[in-house]
């Protein structure tokens, strides 16, 4: 018996891994790059982050930082988190700081909850008061 109606009394189950990829634009400033995220993220923002993180370290070998702008994301999961965890050690072997840059609450609550956010450097920008 198939019916694309929902049974009363039941719920649908949220798939957040299924929504599309995040937004990643990558700004370069000497030997320090900034990338900027937006919208959710989730194993889908793992290709995009890992993707532009890893043509940084190819084509700038002069690269010191990445700052990663965390401003414009609304959602975090386990698998978020885990991408951050991949990129910091992208970034370690080479010494390059990778610094979390005004993490909203979304951020740093799954951060703080899994012990996580004592190992990224967090940080404010100088424009965001305007």
């Amino acid at each position: 018996m198939e019916s694309s109606e929902q049974e009363p009394g039941t719920q649908q189950p949220i798939a957040r891994d299924d929504r599309s990829a995040p937004t990643v634009a990558v700004d370069l400033d000497g030997d320090t790059a900034r990338v900027t995220v937006a919208g959710e993220l989730t194993e889908a923002a793992r290709r995009p982050l890992v993707r532009d993180v890893t043509d940084l370290l190819l084509a700038q070998p002069t690269l010191h930082r990445i700052d990663l702008d965390l401003r414009q994301i609304a959602f975090v999961n386990s698998a978020g988190l885990a991408v951050l965890v991949q990129l910091m050690k992208l970034v370690g072997p080479r010494a390059i700081e990778l610094v979390l840059v005004e993490p909203p609450a979304a951020v740093v609550r799954p951060l703080q909850l899994t012990g996580l956010w004592h190992r990224f450097t967090i940080s404010e920008t100088e424009d965001s008061a305007g």
